[in-house]
């Protein structure tokens, strides 16, 4: 499946996106070097990273938590820390990497490959 993503123009750099494709919910990120994409929720306690920071041009902080995931890789870079205490619940919600989409740039439209 394939989801027009919008413009590139939209998404300034270190920012991203919220897009819909069907049921699923995706953030397309604009980093310094491309547009990468990754599910939009949280794999700690699902909970949406529309509102999460981008950090030091590589990583996504879920705003609940403070997870920190790889926005090229989804792979995770520290797991949930915040609030203390926390801890005790990431005994049963072990590391997950988040999802990620294959971004194509076609002229100034971007799409999103699931």
């Amino acid at each position: 499946m394939r989801v027009d993503a919008g413009n590139k123009a939209d998404i300034p750099e270190g920012e991203s996106r919220l897009i819909k494709a069907g049921d699923e919910k995706v953030l397309v990120f604009h980093l310094t070097d491309g547009f990468f994409a990754t599910q939009a929720r949280c794999t700690h306690l699902f909970r949406s990273m529309e509102k999460g920071k981008v950090l030091e041009d590589k990583c996504v902080q879920c705003p609940l938590h403070r997870a920190r995931f790889n926005i090229r890789t989804g792979e995770v870079e520290e797991w949930a820390n915040f609030p203390p205490g926390v801890q005790l619940l990431n005994a049963l919600r072990q590391e997950k990497a988040l999802k990620t989409y294959t971004v194509v740039e076609e002229g100034e439209r971007l799409f999103v490959e699931l």
